[in-house]
C-alpha cells in the first residue's frame, strides 16, 4: 500500500509526463503542468483539503479530456476512487465546445462533493489566470463570457466548501479588471 505522500508524487509524475508538451494559452505559453499543481495548492491552502485521493484527482483531473490517458489506464495506476473523481470533472471532447460547457453547468449539482472540491478549484485557477494572464487572443467580451461560464458552474458548487466559495467570489469581484 502507498503512502499518501507517494501517491502524490505519483500523480505528480504522471500528470506532469501526460501534460509535457502543452502550454496554456497565455501571453507567456505556461506550462500546462503548472494549472493542476496549482488546483492541488488551492484545495490544500485556500480549502483545507487533506484528502489525498481528491488532491490526486486535481492533479490528474485533465489527463483524459486533454491527453492519450485513457479510463483504465489511470485506474491500474491510481484506482478506482481517483478515477472516479476525474471521470466526473472530465469533459466529453466528442461534444461541441458549447454543449461540454452547458453540460458542466447543467452536472454541477449532481456531482460527488470530492468532484465539487476539484471543479471548484478548477474555476478558481481558471479565473485566476484569466485575470493575471489572459489569453493573447481573447476580447474582453470573450474574457466576460468565460468569467460568467464559470460563475454558473460555481453557483451549482455551493455549499460545497466555504473557503474556496469565498476565493472564488473574490474573484468575481475583480471582475472589472478584465476591461
Amino acid at each position: 500500500m502507498k503512502t499518501d505522500t507517494a501517491k502524490l508524487i505519483e500523480a505528480t509524475y504522471f500528470a506532469a509526463d501526460k501534460h509535457r508538451d502543452q502550454r496554456r494559452r497565455d501571453k507567456g505559453a505556461t506550462p500546462y503542468i503548472n494549472h493542476p499543481i496549482s488546483l492541488t495548492h488551492i484545495l490544500v491552502d485556500e480549502g483545507g483539503i487533506e484528502d489525498t485521493d481528491v488532491l490526486c484527482a486535481a492533479l490528474l483531473h485533465d489527463t483524459i479530456e486533454d491527453t492519450d490517458t485513457t479510463a483504465e489506464e489511470l485506474a491500474v495506476h491510481f484506482g478506482d476512487r481517483i478515477t472516479a473523481i476525474v471521470l466526473e470533472v472530465t469533459d466529453d471532447t466528442s461534444q461541441h465546445f458549447t454543449v461540454r460547457k452547458q453540460a458542466q453547468i447543467d452536472h454541477a449539482p449532481h456531482m460527488s462533493r470530492e468532484a465539487k472540491l476539484v471543479k471548484l478549484a478548477d474555476k478558481i485557477s481558471n479565473v485566476r489566470d484569466l485575470l493575471a494572464f489572459p489569453p493573447h487572443d481573447w476580447p474582453i467580451a470573450r474574457k466576460q463570457a468565460y468569467m460568467d461560464f464559470c460563475a454558473a458552474v460555481v453557483n451549482g458548487l455551493r455549499g460545497t466548501n466555504a473557503g474556496l466559495e469565498a476565493a472564488f467570489d473574490a474573484l468575481v469581484a475583480r471582475r472589472v479588471e478584465l476591461a
